[in-house]
């Protein structure tokens, strides 16, 4: 008899592959390695093929695939590259997971977090991003409902949606940090309101038109004047500060034309507001652009101050 019609008991096949008897018997129980033959006091024995094909079986669940799938593989319902292809996508979404609760782990440790932070920042963190895009869908279905779809100012509900489909796979603990906290937003009822009053008042007529009240101003003017009193800690109701809002308004503008550009200027200007944008702009991979809500509050301040 040669090696290939050998026969080999339970003992001898584990004996040969390294493999435990209980770890044989039970696979072939469920016929992943069915016996050649058994002998004549009923005992299991198999081949020298049967080598070969633990060996498989061993690799193939080292890479972690189940044992539905290794029978697929075992009796052709499945080429190896087919299932090599699926479950390296399995791994994929496994790994990006593990990535994921690094970032988390990684924000905790950082921030010395608190027991329920952790478990709702793990929680957030997540997400899918169909679960994470229909949380801005419907902060977004709240904030414009009822708002006319062409009116100006409302194309704002079309960028305020725009989330990267995915975290990066290796997200930045800014870009962790930054999903925790636009999610913690989102459910901020304070905010809610604040944008829902801005997109009313942008969608109403006129609203942006300046065919009523006071001339518009020009934004950038506010940015490159008020900016820089911001940043010399100049008071918008000092001489100094009524100097340079003459440099963004008409000296000739009156009191009244002056509080109503004051309170048009405020329903469009908040810092929570702001802070979205800047929180969407890190998930996307955009470069941080620095605040400029405060130069705006500097304007309105001087406005009414003078």
């Amino acid at each position: 008899m040669n090696d290939r019609d050998q026969l080999l008991t339970i003992g001898q096949l584990a004996d040969r592959t390294g493999l435990s008897v209980r770890t044989i018997r039970f696979w072939s129980d469920i016929d992943v390695i069915p016996p050649t033959r058994r002998s004549a006091g009923g005992f299991r024995l198999y081949d020298m093929e049967a080598v070969a094909r633990l060996d498989l079986v061993r690799t193939l669940r080292e890479l972690g695939l189940d044992l539905d799938t290794v029978q697929k593989v075992l009796t052709r319902q499945c080429t190896v590259a087919d299932v090599a292809r699926a479950h390296m996508r399995a791994v994929d979404t496994q790994i990006r997971s593990l990535r994921l609760r690094r970032a988390v782990l990684r924000s905790i440790a950082e921030q010395e977090s608190t027991t329920e932070e952790m478990i709702r920042m793990h929680r957030l963190i997540r997400l899918s991003a169909q679960e994470r895009q229909r949380m801005i869908d419907d902060f977004v279905d709240r904030t414009f409902d009822g708002i006319d779809p062409q009116a100006p100012g409302a194309h704002i509900a079309a960028s305020m949606r725009r989330l990267p489909a995915e975290l990066p796979d290796d997200p930045t603990p800014e870009q962790a940090e930054a999903w925790l906290e636009l999610a913690e937003l989102l459910g901020d009822a304070g905010f809610q309101e604040r944008a829902r009053q801005m997109a009313v008042a942008g969608a109403a007529p006129g609203a942006t038109s300046g065919d009523e009240g006071p001339q518009p101003y020009d934004p950038a003017l506010v940015l490159e004047h008020a900016g820089r009193a911001v940043a010399a800690g100049i008071g918008p109701e000092s001489a100094e500060g009524r100097a340079i809002l003459d440099l963004i308004v008409d000296p000739g503008l009156s009191a009244a034309d002056r509080a109503r550009l004051a309170d048009q200027v405020e329903t469009f200007t908040d810092r929570r507001v702001e802070r979205y944008w800047q929180l969407v702009g890190v998930l996307n991979g955009r470069p941080p652009f620095p605040p400029r809500v405060p130069d705006f509050e500097w304007f309105i301040a001087a406005l009414r101050a003078s």
